[in-house]
């Protein structure tokens, strides 16, 4: 597909910087990455998973800036821009989870016994069927017209993305963004019963991921504080990541045997039974660490 001289021209440009004194739409700018491109050929390759990963972290992070960064940006020129990283988001995902979820269930079965390490492979086979389709659905997203448009979209707003409203102090008015997101995260955590549900600890990761791409958007002009901040940030969604990926992992498991009918081979019972009880393992683990990755970053907030 061809690329326009305004595409070629950001994908080939260095990193932009901004100084202190500059606006937050000027930080936006910096902070948008028309090179994802960069990871789109290791994408539509499919060899090594972390080119794909790294795509749709371009993605999510591009978007939760333009979402922070809302009140001083030009909402006719960036929402149309998050809203089509939200479908490249939604085309990417689920290529990616399952990237995750394979990787992990084979890597779980890895050291059983050979007869078990066979009926867990079979247990899982239907996944690679999933897969090839999820993987067909996306390259065709990345060879549409749509894909090209955002491209060009995102390549102008690194040049051009507009601010709105007063703008003079970028430093004040970004801690009271990371503030305000460190906030919204707080209520949350109080809110929580003394055993969350699971669903309510996934919600707690995303509002965390708030929290780091607002401060990864700030970290230019705020520094160490913030520094710290992201660094704390990454453990608690860490944490809460991996206690999602079990969460996913146990329910995709069940799903899977359930697809084999109410008698199902003794071998791939007994082999779904081993992964959901690892799982279930994890998922405790976690549930256990989570509260003392919130007081570090609670911590870590306090000082911005």
């Amino acid at each position: 597909m061809a690329v326009s001289r305004l595409l070629e021209d950001v994908l080939s440009a260095e990193p932009a910087e901004v100084g202190r004194e500059a606006s937050i739409a000027a930080h936006v700018r910096a902070g948008l990455d028309a090179r994802l491109r960069a990871h789109e050929a290791g994408t539509r390759v499919g060899e090594d998973p972390e080119e794909l990963h790294q795509m749709r972290v371009s993605v999510r992070r591009m978007r939760a800036m333009l979402r922070s960064a809302r009140p001083f940006l030009d909402r006719e020129e960036s929402e149309p821009l998050r809203a089509e990283l939200g479908w490249l988001g939604r085309a990417l995902g689920p290529v990616r989870d399952l990237d995750v979820l394979l990787e992990r269930l084979r890597s779980e079965f890895a050291d059983l016994p050979e007869t078990e390490r066979a009926a867990a492979e079979q247990l899982v086979s239907g996944l690679d069927t999933e897969y090839l389709r999820a993987r067909d659905d996306m390259l065709a997203a990345l060879d549409s017209d749509r894909y090209q448009d955002l491209l060009e979209l995102l390549a102008r707003a690194t040049r051009e993305l507009p601010g709105r409203g007063s703008d003079v102090d970028a430093a004040s008015q970004l801690r009271r963004l990371v503030r305000r997101q460190c906030g919204k995260l707080r209520k949350a955590v109080e809110r929580l019963p003394a055993e969350p549900a699971d669903a309510e600890l996934h919600a707690l990761r995303i509002d965390g991921k708030k929290v780091r791409y607002t401060a990864e958007l700030a970290e230019p002009l705020l520094g160490a504080p913030v520094k710290r901040l992201i660094k704390t940030t990454k453990g608690f969604q860490d944490v809460l990541g991996e206690h999602q990926d079990a969460c996913v992992a146990e329910e995709r498991i069940r799903a899977l045997l359930d697809g084999f009918g109410p008698r199902p081979d003794a071998g791939i019972a007994f082999a779904a039974g081993r992964l959901v009880e690892r799982e279930e393992v994890r998922k405790a683990d976690r549930r256990a660490r989570w509260p003392e990755s919130w007081s570090a970053l609670s911590g870590a907030a306090a000082e911005v």
